[in-house]
């Protein structure tokens, strides 16, 4: 395992640290790492001659980092990506398993996909949850890597929608910021945390495009869950619409699949930018993302934000604003000073 190398505050390395206590004492500390992973520096060292490669890191590290792996693979290596973002450029969204495959051209054979309704502390704890893997060869390399990672405690499903999969895992930290900001504003509070799992179950059936009313709360109190759910509807909604205007092809049945309404429920109710939003809304947008990341994630890199301000590019350059309402207001509220509480006003 490749490990970008720190130095910890009592001056030992990072790596060092993994491979003599199988623990990563900064990014998930208090779990336990088989004593068969070795964490590993230098970059070269770890990927050399590897037949399938994983990446699971900030996307804008990419373009840096595939040369110098593409000349140590295996020939014909398969590569996994679960990396949830996306690049852009002049023409609009760029993949990041097209990434991947560009940079390392002729020495990879297939770019896999895997995202899903996955929290990477409870995964480590080993709790059960499940994901989705994109694989244009479902019954060739979607098998094999299906096989590596499907387990008892971590079910994997393999549809060959890569695209699908991969768009669903970058939008949906969009509306994670939506959600982030309905906390913020105590939208959610207690009521959202005594009635998740009854709020969850509605939120789906309203995504199964149940008249958003009233009535269908069967008895539920609160305002709030009442805003969280339509803005997972709304949310789902636009993901769908975006992938569709792009990527045609892009399977309805995905977004029924747990990397998308399963992932979007779950990444609204949890999650590094749903938290981060809820930070941003209490401070009245008094903390820039930069310091909110800071202060709250200990190193780690938020996606939602810079996806939120390069999706808003494409809407802008394509015209399609009016078409996604909450996009728009997610944007408008991160980098436009407008108020939180006006999140809803346009849906």
């Amino acid at each position: 395992m490749w490990v970008f190398e720190e130095e910890l505050d009592d001056g030992r390395k990072l790596s060092d640290v993994i491979n003599a206590d199988h623990e990563n004492v900064k990014y998930l500390p208090g779990i336990q790492l088989p004593t068969n992973v070795r964490a590993v520096p230098d970059l070269s060292d770890a990927v050399r001659n590897a037949s399938i490669v994983v990446f699971v890191l900030p996307h804008q590290f990419l373009p840096s980092l595939l040369p110098r792996i593409s000349s140590c693979l295996h020939r014909g290596a398969m590569a996994v990506s679960l990396v949830k973002g996306l690049d852009f450029d002049d023409e609009g969204p760029v993949l990041i398993t097209d990434m991947i495959r560009e940079g390392l051209g002729e020495d990879v054979s297939e770019v896999c996909v895997l995202m899903g309704a996955n929290v990477a502390d409870e995964m480590a704890r080993d709790e059960f949850c499940e994901a989705t893997l994109g694989c244009p060869d479902p019954e060739g390399a979607g098998a094999v890597v299906q096989q590596l990672f499907d387990c008892p405690t971590f079910r994997v499903e393999v549809t060959p929608d890569p695209i699908g999969v991969e768009l669903c895992g970058a939008l949906k930290n969009v509306v994670a910021l939506a959600a982030g900001f309905c906390d913020g504003l105590d939208w959610g509070g207690n009521t959202k945390v005594g009635l998740g799992g009854k709020c969850v179950g509605w939120a789906i059936k309203t995504l199964l495009a149940s008249p958003l009313t009233a009535d269908n709360w069967d008895g539920l109190r609160g305002r709030a869950l009442l805003w969280i759910a339509a803005i997972i509807r709304r949310g789902l909604e636009e993901m769908r619409l975006f992938c569709k205007l792009l990527h045609p092809s892009v399977r309805d049945m995905t977004f029924f699949e747990s990397c998308g309404v399963a992932d979007l429920i779950t990444t609204c109710y949890g999650g590094r930018n749903r938290k981060c939003a809820e930070t941003f809304a209490r401070a009245g947008g008094a903390m820039g993302w930069d310091e909110i990341e800071k202060e709250e994630l200990g190193g780690q890199h938020l996606q939602g934000p810079q996806t939120t301000s390069k999706l808003h590019k494409v809407l802008e350059q394509k015209k399609w604003l009016s078409r996604f309402p909450l996009f728009r207001s997610v944007y408008q509220i991160a980098y436009q000073g407008r108020p939180p509480a006006t999140l809803v006003q346009d849906l």
